[in-house]
């Protein structure tokens, strides 16, 4: 179990992360989002013990993070940090026995997870000889060729491909399924909401918004509803409660204050011919991000 009681982080005078508090189980696949400057890397310095909280603790499984435990952790910076001018293998042994793992079992996962990400002719090839998207490859191998206990993932998906992207997320859904314990943070917030159970998200070193994502959906209220049709955008911005209606390719995306103007809106919908389409969902998460942080971010 991942603990962070109460952590704060300051940099001289400047408050970096604010009494943050959030615990991570087993099995859980928990992110950790906010906007660029907003705590996330320290937050995740702090994780890996390569920062003491100025206040609060992180505890692993208990205890601080140090040498002891550190060979159970993986971790994936969102910069590219690899050594260039030495080949795949090379690196991998490197790596590998810095977490005091045995050459013969680093270079026969090396060649499983060449083979899983598509790539098993890269084994002796220099790194600055592959392609952006393939170090980006070697550089998620190396965080999980110690099988971790715990996955510390900083923009995973930065510069992947949709079909590599998906193979990013069936690998961390492995690590899920064999009990891993998977943070991490990404800009594309709908992986987030894809595979997330529980959110945090930093604005200015504080948690603006935290728990289950079906909770903090649930908390948010606003809704939208998704018409295909003939109705008339004009005669649904009259319907008390509509936010906003918003034309698109595919029909009508009305946003309503909370589920009960839904009941209103129907009853509109009732009057009108050829409704092919009535569906009325939460707000995504990236809404719900821009609403509680845009605003804030915009007057920095």
């Amino acid at each position: 179990m991942l603990e962070v009681k109460n952590a704060k982080m300051m940099y001289g005078d400047l408050v970096a992360v604010d009494h943050l508090s959030f615990t991570i189980k087993p099995g859980d696949i928990f992110g950790l989002l906010g906007t660029n400057g907003a705590g996330k890397t320290t937050t995740f310095r702090m994780i890996m013990g390569l920062l003491d909280p100025t206040e609060g603790e992180v505890l692993y499984n208990g205890q601080r993070v140090g040498y002891h435990n550190v060979n159970e952790i993986g971790y994936m910076i969102e910069e590219r940090s690899l050594l260039t001018k030495i080949t795949v293998k090379e690196l991998m042994l490197y790596f590998g026995q810095l977490k005091d793992m045995n050459p013969a079992v680093i270079l026969e996962r090396l060649d499983y997870w060449l083979d899983r990400f598509r790539i098993p002719e890269y084994k002796n090839k220099k790194i600055k000889e592959l392609s952006k998207g393939n170090q980006q490859k070697i550089q998620f191998i190396s965080a999980i060729i110690n099988s971790p206990k715990l996955l510390v993932l900083d923009e995973p998906f930065s510069g992947l491909d949709p079909i590599n992207t998906e193979l990013f997320v069936e690998v961390i859904r492995d690590f899920q399924k064999q009990g891993a314990m998977v943070v991490f943070s990404s800009h594309q917030l709908d992986h987030v909401e894809s595979f997330c159970e529980e959110v945090v998200v930093l604005e200015k070193g504080k948690a603006v918004i935290e728990g289950r994502l079906a909770d903090v959906k649930r908390a948010f209220k606003k809704h939208n509803i998704f018409i295909t049709g003939d109705a008339d955008p004009d005669q649904l911005r009259q319907i008390e409660g509509v936010l906003d209606v918003r034309e698109n390719a595919n029909g009508l995306k009305v946003k309503i204050a909370d589920e009960f103007v839904s009941k209103a809106v129907f009853d509109y919908i009732k009057t009108c011919e050829n409704i092919t389409k009535y569906d009325v969902e939460k707000a995504s998460l990236s809404e719900i991000f821009i609403a509680k942080v845009g605003h804030s971010h915009e007057e920095v």
